[in-house]
């Protein structure tokens, strides 16, 4: 046993430690390109939204009536006060652009928030009490799960009515059930192994076995699922702003800018673009992420 330590002992002075399990996750994470590529879009979305107020060149519900519809920058009627053009009523659309990312990480932020917080609730619930408690929870979570996000979310803005806060809790509401079964899924793996059952034996409460035993080795899988719930977040954000569920004008949120420039189309096109482009790109920046993420976290994907 001696000889085992001074082994162990010798292997960590030449630099055989084992990794920090930062440093490991990370080494896995860079591997994936197209997950550092939606690492940095998402960093540079986060800037974005937080320096809004510098990097907008105009006040995004500013009107000028003198520059209706004005085309991008490169074309020629375009001019470099208004970059990527304005929209029908004059508004700066690169402005609107960048105050937009401001509400899209918001609207990503509180909803991923609120589904971690309930969702992982109800799941280490379900998990512990597999009995009457568990079924009715899980039964709840199935019916929410047998109708389309998108709808759920509609009936759920058409009764309480539109609004971007509203949309905000039906978005959370939707995104509940995914992280309601992966905790529960994780809790019924790890309630069985050994550990759990050393800390039953120790005589360790309730609480401190869910919170501090047991959810501290479910948190990979949730993570994952944050990330890409993030983008469903914002994707089905901007389906309500853009059906007029969502914020409501003159916030400049992406979707509602869609549905404002609809009847432009054909004649403007930017005023669709740019709104539709910046959906794109983030929601695809949070999948690729995510993706990269579910690679680094999980042992069977590593490489």
């Amino acid at each position: 046993m001696a000889a085992g330590t001074e082994t162990e002992s010798a292997r960590e002075a030449a630099g055989f430690a084992p990794p920090h399990p930062l440093r490991e996750f990370w080494d896995h994470f860079k591997l994936n390109k197209g997950a550092l590529a939606g690492l940095a879009v998402i960093l540079a979305l986060v800037l974005v939204a937080v320096f809004a107020d510098v990097l907008a060149p105009h006040p995004p519900s500013e009107q000028y009536r003198d520059a209706l519809l004005r085309p991008p920058v490169w074309d020629d009627e375009g001019s470099w006060r208004y970059a990527l053009g304005t929209d029908d009523i004059g508004r700066d659309m690169l402005s609107r652009l960048i105050h937009g990312a401001r509400v899209s990480i918001f609207v990503g932020l509180i909803v991923v928030a609120i589904g971690i917080a309930v969702g992982v609730a109800l799941g280490l619930l379900a998990g512990f009490f597999p009995g009457l408690l568990g079924i009715v929870i899980m039964r709840v979570i199935d019916t929410m799960q047998a109708m389309p996000t998108l709808l759920l979310a509609i009936v759920i803005v058409a009764i309480i009515g539109p609004g971007l806060f509203n949309a905000m809790a039906a978005v959370a509401i939707v995104v509940l059930p995914g992280f309601v079964r992966l905790t529960r899924a994780a809790v019924m793996s790890e309630i069985v192994k050994d550990y759990v059952t050393a800390t039953k034996m120790t005589g360790a409460r309730l609480p401190r076995l869910m919170f501090l035993t047991v959810l501290p080795n479910c948190m990979a899988p949730l993570i994952v699922n944050a990330s890409l719930q993030f983008s469903t977040a914002i994707l089905d954000t901007a389906a309500l702003g853009f059906l007029g569920l969502g914020a409501q004008p003159p916030t400049p949120e992406w979707g509602t800018m869609l549905s404002d420039a609809l009847q432009f189309i054909q004649r403007a096109w930017w005023v669709v673009t740019f709104p539709g482009l910046a959906i794109l790109v983030t929601v695809l920046a949070f999948n690729l992420m995510g993706d990269g993420l579910r690679d680094a976290l999980d042992p069977k994907l590593k490489r």
